[in-house]
């Protein structure tokens, strides 16, 4: 006769459930609940499925503390989240994709703010120094990013959106910012805008050169004319590259092409474009970078190539899971292709 305890008994009902007693419940070994807790594949599937529902059904939550102390493991994954918003809802959506990547794992996502102007290997330095993650994701890369070099050296398991020039290999999730600029130089062409304007991130970020190399390969290719802003760039808030704009609309050379890499600088061009007596379609056109459906409902016709962020944020959880088992590699490295649709210029004319 099994000796197997049904999981509401009231043996344990005054008590905080613990390891010994899922065990009890079970029949199974105190080291052998632990070890099916924790995923290992050495115990068979069926008894890892069974330990996690009676730990469902009793509500156990593991001691962290505890955790810590035997395994010298925090369970944390640290995101460092700039707070910048040239992509509406680029935080939300990063966040969700990485989150959903460490769904039914132990381990839990611990969001670290990455301030505007601030040293941004402090918070990386912060994190390991102090033993507060097992592992790190960041974005806005730079060529020579001194927050790989930091945690390369060390083994500290990390993974980037974004990539570097280093001589450090590393994991990575990235956008393909190229294809899309010369994507964005070439359908505006095909609207018949010939002086072309970019707005590109500040230039010590990786992103900025992949963007740019783009753009003048099309201007190249097609012999259009480029104009890159002085004094605005992604960066650069709302009020400021609508000011931009409504000057510059007014001038006898203005563009008549704009690639935005978000959707707020577009906003803000089109603001200001109007603001100067300027209309879209008419005046100007532009190719937005988007990662959600906000301009499609403000015109189904705006031109946008889109970026999924969460799936980016997906991308990057499950590749700092392998680069935590791998700390010195081999390394995932993921570029994502632009979704190009755009609408036929023959309706967007009429």
């Amino acid at each position: 006769m099994s000796t197997q305890k049904p999981p509401n008994s009231s043996t344990h009902s005054t008590s905080k459930p613990t390891q010994k007693t899922i065990a009890e419940i079970t029949g199974l070994a105190v080291t052998t609940v632990s070890r099916a807790l924790q995923g290992d594949e050495k115990i068979a599937q069926a008894t890892r499925l069974r330990v996690s529902k009676v730990a469902e059904e009793i509500g156990y939550v593991p001691d962290r503390a505890a955790q810590r102390l035997r395994t010298g493991k925090t369970k944390v994954i640290s995101l460092i989240l700039d707070p910048h918003n040239e992509i509406l809802g680029f935080g939300n959506s990063l966040i969700t994709g990485v989150a959903h990547a460490l769904a039914g794992t132990d381990y839990h996502l611990n969001v670290t703010p990455q301030f505007l102007g601030g040293d941004p290997i402090e918070p990386v330095e912060y994190i390991v120094r102090n033993k507060l993650a097992d592992g790190i994701i960041f974005s806005r890369t730079r060529p020579f990013d001194e927050r790989v070099r930091f945690l390369r050296e060390r083994s500290f398991p990390f993974t980037t959106h974004g990539r570097t020039e280093f001589g450090y290999q590393h994991s990575y999730v990235d956008y393909d910012n190229e294809k899309f600029a010369y994507e964005s130089v070439l359908r505006l062409m095909q609207k018949g805008r010939r002086r072309i304007c970019v707005i590109l991130p500040p230039n010590h970020f990786t992103f900025h050169q992949h963007l740019n190399y783009g753009y003048m390969r099309a201007i190249r290719q097609e012999g259009l004319q480029c104009y890159i802003p002085e004094g605005i760039n992604l960066d650069s808030d709302m009020p400021e590259i609508f000011e931009w704009a409504q000057t510059i609309a007014r001038t006898s050379d203005a563009p008549d092409g704009f690639i935005c890499p978000g959707e707020t600088s577009f906003l803000a061009i089109a603001n200001g474009y109007r603001q100067a007596g300027k209309e879209r379609g008419r005046d100007f056109d532009a190719v937005v970078k988007s990662s959600s459906q906000t301009l499609h409902q403000i015109d189904s016709q705006i031109d946008n190539i889109s970026e999924d962020i969460r799936q980016a944020g997906a991308l990057l959880g499950a590749n700092l899971l392998k680069t935590m088992l791998h700390p010195d590699g081999p390394f995932e490295q993921t570029i994502q292709d632009p979704d190009i649709t755009f609408p036929a210029l023959k309706s967007y004319q009429d």
